[in-house]
């Protein structure tokens, strides 16, 4: 048994020998880290070929084993793949500052006109996001409100708060449509702009984000400059397992370490949303390209093959909306796997013929095709093989626990530290595989769709806002993994207690740890099928510091607990009356309130609703560092939320 452990061992005692040394942002500390990692996994993969493939012929161990290795194999060429890219990263903040020191005169400064793109967003969201817009330190731009939902409230708000309004007679081509629409109408002379910022309706920029992302933009090769989306709110996996403080949403390790990484290959691309578009280079592509729902990277690629590249800046500029619900999280993946698999059909696929891209850029798109597809499915089957060997007998995988341990172990273990190391915590196995479950119906079903019929599909807008206040159940995600969940434990069952064979006792402990560990996953996948209720339409944070309030002629200091855009909390021995008008400074300015209730030790407030107070308040909160921003994160937290959540 110490042999099957010895290898494993040796390799998590080399990490923590050598991870103290090694500094992450250095190419050759991540290609020694990356490269162990294909070293140990190429020896795994070697073994499980050589040494646990069933005998070739027709029977039901062949015809399982065969296409499960292959799967394994493509799954394996993804994480191969990711480990090249990651093997490099850039910080493009230093020579931000740099430029930004040297600076010209605010005389000189291009036109940048800023889209705002709306659907069906309420009032609350998109009243922040134009707030924010109107309100950046950039001395020359417009915002436009690009209304496809033709609402007249809009346009009397957009009015009011000082921006352009634009709409149009329908809603061809989606977003895509919306702002070529837009970008036809600012294209005549003489106001025409020189630049273009992208924000979704949800996207609140904090001030200094045109000025921070136009200063990439004095290199002529630039076509885009992307930064990363920060969220506001929790999304669901953090809200219904209850582990908003200790993990971070999942888009965080995409957005701060996978583009990073991708940019220091010269493959970054467009996201949409908190961008910044050279107008020339879109008018030479013919605007936004309308053959995928994901537009937003096809302009990267159209405008890669003009000798424009799309560059990252890693700095928290914008503030949006994580999607509340499991269901518009789904969508959100689906849509996005969807748009992927039309562009890797279309002419700007990586196999493309028509196709001017460099062969960095084939990889890349590459590296997402399989990550998409052969990375998801090789997930399901993972559910079903041990099932087919406790269930029927059926040994895919002719070895036993320990001499998979013996192989596998070096390379899980080396590569859980090399990824942990690379992503500051951000990547941990067993969450890496809850997310992928919960979005793996969508994406196999974008996979097979977006490839059997590239065109023809629908933009599905994720819903953002809405009444949230009870909980609710996903029920088709929940039947599906619930099922499987029963199926494993039953599979169990039979195996090992109503039909166990000397067979099981000597092979079953592969069979057996591996279902027990999916059904751990699957577990926490269910878990996360049950909506939490959110209560605030506003995200509340928490804060401890001095605030001076003002009653009549009074003044004294009390402590703020906690803040959003909409109130605070207190914490006073003395509390006003419940109805009674303050002032309080709040956001650098003083801010007028009303108590709306009493708490154990103070009270709670909720800041006046004229415009001017709206205004300032938005502004000066979307300004401050009052969203939690995740340097690291630790496995022990997490886990205790998990196991809170499981058994509290």
């Amino acid at each position: 048994m110490m042999a099957a452990f010895a290898p494993g061992l040796v390799a998590f005692g080399a990490c923590l020998a050598i991870l103290p040394l090694l500094r992450r942002e250095h190419t050759l500390a991540r290609v020694m880290m990356t490269g162990v990692s294909f070293v140990l996994l190429l020896h795994y993969f070697v073994w499980r070929v050589t040494q646990t493939l069933p005998p070739p012929g027709l029977t039901a161990d062949a015809l399982v084993g065969y296409p499960f290795v292959v799967a394994e194999a493509a799954s394996m060429i993804a994480v191969c793949l990711s480990l090249l890219f990651l093997s490099r990263t850039i910080d493009r903040s230093p020579e931000v500052n740099a430029v930004l020191r040297r600076s010209r005169a605010s005389t000189d400064a291009p036109l940048v006109d800023v889209f705002i793109c709306t659907y069906n967003e309420e009032k609350a969201i998109l009243e922040r996001t134009i707030i924010g817009a109107t309100g950046l330190n950039y001395p020359n731009y417009r915002v436009w409100v690009l209304d496809d939902g033709r609402r007249l409230w809009l346009r009397r708000l957009a009015q009011e708060l000082g921006c352009n309004y634009l709409t149009r007679p329908d809603n061809r081509h989606a977003k895509a449509g919306n702002i070529n629409h837009a970008l036809r109408h600012v294209s005549i002379p003489p106001e025409r702009p020189e630049y273009i910022s992208i924000l979704d309706a949800d996207f609140v920029p904090m001030p200094d984000f045109l000025t921070r992302a136009m200063s990439l933009m004095q290199d002529g090769s630039v076509g885009v400059v992307q930064t990363p989306q920060h969220f506001i709110n929790p999304d669901p996996i953090q809200t219904n397992l209850a582990a908003t403080d200790v993990w971070p949403d999942e888009q965080r390790f995409f957005f701060d370490i996978l583009m990073p990484a991708k940019d220091a290959w010269g493959t970054a691309f467009c996201c949409g949303t908190s961008s910044l578009i050279r107008f020339s280079g879109l008018m030479q592509i013919g605007g936004f390209p309308t053959d995928s729902v994901t537009e937003d990277y096809l302009v990267t690629l159209r405008l890669k093959e003009k000798g424009l590249r799309t560059i990252y800046l890693n700095e928290r500029l914008t503030l949006g909306l994580a999607p509340e619900g499991l269901k518009e999280y789904i969508t959100q993946r689906g849509r996005w796997c969807l748009g992927f698999m039309q562009i890797f059909r279309g002419r700007s696929g990586p196999f493309s013929r028509q196709s001017r891209l460099a062969f960095t850029d084939r990889l890349s798109l590459v590296d997402a095709f399989m990550s998409w597809s052969a990375v998801y499915g090789t997930k399901i089957l993972g559910l079903v093989v041990p099932w087919l060997y406790l269930l029927f007998g059926i040994k895919a995988v002719h070895a036993d626990l320990f001499e998979l341990l013996k192989y596998f172990m070096p390379f899980y273990v080396w590569h859980a530290f090399t990824m942990a190391w690379i992503s500051r915590g951000r990547s941990l196995a067993i969450m890496t595989d809850v997310s992928q479950y919960i979005a793996a119906p969508a994406v196999l079903k974008a996979v097979v769709t977006g490839l059997a019929k590239p065109q023809g599909h629908k933009f599905k807008v994720t819903a953002k806002g809405g009444d949230r206040n009870r909980r609710f159940i996903e029920w088709p995600l929940l039947r599906l993994y619930g099922s499987a969940l029963l199926i494993t434990l039953l599979a169990i069952a039979y195996a090992f207690i109503l039909h166990l064979r000397g067979e099981n006792i000597a092979y079953g402990g592969l069979a057996l740890a591996w279902s027990l560990y999916n059904c751990v996953v699957l577990a926490i996948v269910c878990f996360i099928c049950i909506e939490q209720p959110r209560r605030r339409k506003a995200e509340r944070f928490e804060r401890d510091e001095p605030i001076l309030i003002h009653e009549g002629t009074e003044s004294r200091l009390v402590r703020m607990a906690d803040i959003s855009i909409s109130g605070a909390r207190f914490i006073d021995p003395a509390p006003p009356a419940i109805g009674a008008a303050i002032k309080c400074n709040v956001y650098g300015q003083s801010v007028t309130a009303t108590v709306v209730r009493r708490t154990r030790d103070g009270f709670g407030v909720r800041f006046e609703d004229a415009v001017a107070t709206r205004v300032n308040v938005v502004r000066a909160f979307y300004a401050g560092e009052y969203v939690r921003a995740f340097s690291g994160v630790r496995a022990a937290p997490v886990g205790k939320a998990l196991l809170m959540r499981l058994f509290g």
